[in-house]
C-alpha cells in the first residue's frame, strides 16, 4: 500500500463499516469511514489522495448520487460501488459512466482488497502525473518556450496554435520527424483550457496487430474468449479531453473506417455492447506524410481526412528556419545541463555556425541529441578544430549562400522560376550561383 493514501468507505450500516475497516486494516490499507454522502463529500477534493468506496443503497443521497458528485469534483477519482445482489445491473451501468469497479456483498476478502489496492495505485499514478504536468507547466509556461524560435515561420505557427486552441475543432498536424508535432498537440490541448482533462496519445504505428479494436474501443465481459472483465479502450479514457492520433497514416484502412464513425458521432461502443458512450473529445491527428496524396493513392480514407483536417498546422523543418538553430541549440544545451546536473558549456561561434550549416533530417529531436552530446563532452571536437573546419568569413558566407539556395530549390521541387523569385534575384544570377556551388537542379525532388 502506498504511503499517504487512504480509502474513504461510505455505508449507512455501522456493522458493515466496522467489517470493512477490519478487512482493510488487516491488509495494511489506511481507511476512514462515513455514514452518508453528506458526511463524505467534504473529504473529497481534486487532490484527495485515495479512493472512494460507497454503498449504493443509502437513505438521502445514495451511492450513485455520491459518485456523480465525486466525479464532478475530480473526473479521475476511482469510485468503487458496493452492491447488493439486486444492484448488479445498476453497478454495471455505472461503470459505463465512470465507476472504477463494483464489489458484491458479502465481501470476498481477496476480491475486496485487490480491487481497492489497484484503485489506489491508479490514483497514485494520476496524482503523480498531475504533479509532473504542473512541474513541466511551470517551466514551459508559454508557447514561446515550448516551440521556441524567432523566425517569421515560427511566429506564425504559434499564432495559429493560439487561434486553433480557442475553437473545439479537430486538427491535423503535418510535419517531418522531430519537428514537434506532439508538442503542438499538447499546446493546443493546454491552451484550450483542457489542461486538467485527459490527453491520450495513440501511436497508430505501434498498435498491436490483432488487438487494435480491443485497445481502442475496449470491451465488455464475454465479448471474446478471455474477456473476464470489462475494460475501457483508449478512446474512452479520453472522454471530455483530447485524443492525439500520432502517425495516423499508419492506421490500417479497416480501422480507419471505424475511427471515422467515432469522429463523426463522438461516441464509442465497446466490443460486445450495443450502447454508445459519449466522448465529448477533440481529435488531433499527426502525420509525416502528405495525407491528400495518400488518399488519392488509396492508402488513406479521404472521408476520414476531411473529417480530421478542419484545421491544419504545418510544422516547419529546421532547414526552413536556420536562423533559429543557434539560439535553439543554446536553449537545449541549458536544458540538458540542468537535467544531467552538469556545468553549462557555452557553445562557441564556430560550433554554432557549423550547426546552422548542417542538414538536420531529424529536426529538433536530432538537434536535442546533439546538444546532449555537447553538454556531456561526447561531441568529439574542440572549438579550434571546428573553427578550422568552418573557415573564415568568406567560407562561411559561401556555405550559407549555398544552404539558402538549396533550401529554396528543395521547397520548389527543383523549379527555377519560383526559386529565383523567392530569392529576389534574376534567373541569370541564380544560374551563376548554382554553377559556382556545383549544384544541379535534377538532384532536387520533383525536378522539372
Amino acid at each position: 500500500m502506498t504511503d499517504g493514501f487512504e480509502v474513504l468507505f461510505v455505508d449507512d450500516d455501522a456493522d458493515i463499516r466496522r467489517a470493512a475497516t477490519q478487512l482493510l486494516e488487516l491488509a495494511n490499507v489506511p481507511v476512514r469511514t462515513a455514514a452518508s454522502a453528506t458526511e463524505a463529500l467534504p473529504v473529497l477534493s481534486r487532490n484527495f489522495a485515495g479512493v472512494l468506496v460507497t454503498d449504493i443503497r443509502m437513505p438521502g443521497s445514495d451511492g450513485m448520487e455520491l459518485m456523480r458528485k465525486a466525479l464532478e469534483i475530480d473526473p479521475d477519482l476511482p469510485v468503487i460501488l458496493v452492491t447488493g445482489h439486486g444492484d448488479i445491473d445498476l453497478a454495471v451501468d455505472a461503470m459505463r459512466t465512470g465507476a472504477y469497479d463494483f464489489i458484491e456483498k458479502p465481501f470476498a476478502t481477496e476480491r475486496f482488497v485487490d480491487s481497492i489496492v489497484r484503485a489506489v495505485e491508479k490514483r497514485q499514478l494520476t496524482l503523480e502525473n498531475r504533479k509532473l504536468r504542473d512541474k513541466v507547466a511551470s517551466r514551459w509556461d508559454n508557447l514561446e518556450a515550448r516551440l521556441a524560435g524567432r523566425t517569421p515561420i515560427m511566429i506564425e505557427l504559434r499564432n495559429r496554435i493560439r487561434a486553433v486552441a480557442q475553437t473545439p475543432s479537430d486538427v491535423l498536424i503535418i510535419g517531418d520527424t522531430g519537428t514537434g508535432k506532439e508538442i503542438a498537440a499538447r499546446a493546443i490541448h493546454d491552451l484550450s483550457g483542457d489542461g486538467d482533462r485527459p490527453f491520450v496519445t495513440i501511436n497508430c504505428a505501434a498498435l498491436p496487430t490483432g488487438m487494435i479494436d480491443q485497445e481502442l474501443f475496449g470491451y465488455e465481459v464475454g465479448a471474446f474468449s478471455g474477456a473476464t472483465r470489462a475494460r475501457f479502450g483508449k478512446f474512452e479514457h479520453a472522454r471530455n479531453g483530447t485524443v492525439f492520433l500520432d502517425e495516423i497514416d499508419a492506421m490500417p484502412l479497416d480501422v480507419q473506417a471505424k475511427l471515422l464513425r467515432v469522429v463523426q458521432d463522438r461516441t464509442v461502443t465497446r466490443l460486445g455492447s450495443h450502447d454508445a458512450i459519449p466522448l465529448n473529445a477533440r481529435f488531433i491527428a499527426a502525420s509525416k506524410v502528405d495525407l491528400e496524396s495518400a488518399a488519392a493513392n488509396g492508402a488513406f480514407r479521404g472521408d476520414l481526412l476531411y473529417r480530421l483536417n478542419v484545421m491544419t498546422l504545418h510544422m516547419p523543418p529546421l532547414s526552413r528556419r536556420r536562423d533559429d538553430i543557434a539560439a535553439l541549440f543554446a536553449l537545449l544545451s541549458q536544458d540538458a545541463a540542468a537535467r544531467y546536473r552538469v556545468e553549462v558549456r557555452k557553445p562557441g561561434s564556430a560550433l554554432l555556425m557549423k550547426l546552422a550549416m548542417r542538414e538536420w533530417p531529424g529536426n529538433v529531436r536530432e538537434l536535442r541529441n546533439a546538444a546532449e552530446r555537447f553538454v556531456l563532452g561526447l561531441d568529439g571536437q574542440d572549438e579550434a578544430t571546428i573553427a578550422a573546419d568552418v573557415g573564415g568569413l568568406p567560407e562561411r558566407v559561401m556555405a550559407f549562400e549555398r544552404q539558402v539556395i538549396a533550401a529554396e530549390l528543395e521547397a520548389n521541387g527543383g523549379r527555377l522560376k519560383p526559386t529565383y523569385e523567392a530569392l529576389r534575384i534574376s534567373r541569370k544570377t541564380l544560374y551563376e550561383k548554382m554553377q559556382k556551388h556545383g549544384m544541379d537542379r535534377s538532384s532536387f525532388r520533383s525536378a522539372g
